[in-house]
């Protein structure tokens, strides 16, 4: 892809992004993830209604009226996006990859994120950390983001969401909000993602395919395994088969949402063609 091409992808993926974040989430992003607390602000005049535990004794007695303390929320906060760039992500039979689907989640949270003037950063990863990009404010930084998230070729097509885990929670001293975006179609990494939720603010994402789901019957494919390149005849008349690939779907569904549930973090699943904005204002309004 040469580079007006990737200049254009990256627009076309801020307006209808920027967009999104501007109009839906950005209040619904600042009152679900707080600041680390609140800080004085001033005082003012007592009004009817004021908290009398806000009261300011030194300044009233001063003025022999009351004046009440204000707070505010120190708000800062740093947003950590870990994207998952293995080879599972470059299929789709709907409107667009799964890949494309998390490069566009990820830049509306970083979009909401910058207009509250929190910080971004990036981690891509397959079975190993690819890409890191250490969070910074603003609408430049954001635009990196999302041109390395559509261009950047991995190393690796394989998956392993443990080692990204074990990355972030080594390279992350302070908390942040850590959003985990994949189609989880791996395991091993319950215990690693406990030790980041007890540290970090974190949210998965899965996306995944119809077909990721159930095979259609449609007798003797040839498939692609997208993480070894391996091809392998599959007969998909047999019920068995059917059966057993809805089965693997349905324990990576289900130990995807056991582990975030219980390391407490957040879970949002998403198939590609449904309207993720829906999915994540409903998440935000729920944290709310």
């Amino acid at each position: 892809m040469d580079t007006k091409e990737i200049l254009k992808k990256v627009r076309k993926i801020e307006i209808k992004t920027r967009r999104l974040s501007d109009h839906i989430f950005s209040g619904e992003y600042h009152s679900s993830f707080k600041g680390r607390g609140m800080t004085f602000s001033e005082v003012k005049q007592y009004q009817f209604g004021d908290d009398i535990r806000s009261i300011d004794w030194n300044v009233t007695a001063r003025y022999n009226e009351p004046y009440v303390k204000v707070f505010e929320e120190e708000r800062e906060l740093t947003m950590m996006l870990m994207v998952d760039i293995s080879g599972s992500g470059n299929f789709g039979t709907q409107e667009q990859f799964k890949r494309a689907t998390l490069t566009e989640i990820a830049a509306t949270l970083a979009f909401s994120a910058i207009q509250n003037n929190d910080k971004v950063g990036l981690l891509l990863f397959s079975d190993g950390v690819e890409l890191y990009i250490p969070p910074k404010k603003g609408k430049s930084h954001v635009l990196r983001i999302i041109r390395e998230m559509i261009e950047f070729e991995p190393k690796s097509q394989k998956t392993n969401i443990n080692e990204a885990l074990k990355y972030m929670s080594n390279v992350m001293r302070k908390k942040a909000i850590v959003f985990v975006l994949s189609d989880f179609m791996d395991d091993g990494y319950e215990h690693t993602l406990k030790i980041l939720g007890n540290k970090h603010d974190v949210t998965g994402v899965r996306v995944y395919d119809q077909f990721d789901e159930t095979l259609p019957k449609i007798g003797l494919v040839p498939m692609v395994d997208a993480e070894s390149g391996a091809t392998v005849l599959v007969n998909t008349s047999s019920k068995k088969v059917r059966t057993n690939y809805e089965k693997q779907f349905y324990n990576w569904k289900q130990n995807f949402e056991t582990a975030f549930k219980k390391s407490g973090a957040g879970v949002l699943s998403c198939r590609t063609e449904e309207n993720y904005a829906k999915k994540l204002l409903t998440y935000f309004k729920q944290r709310g």
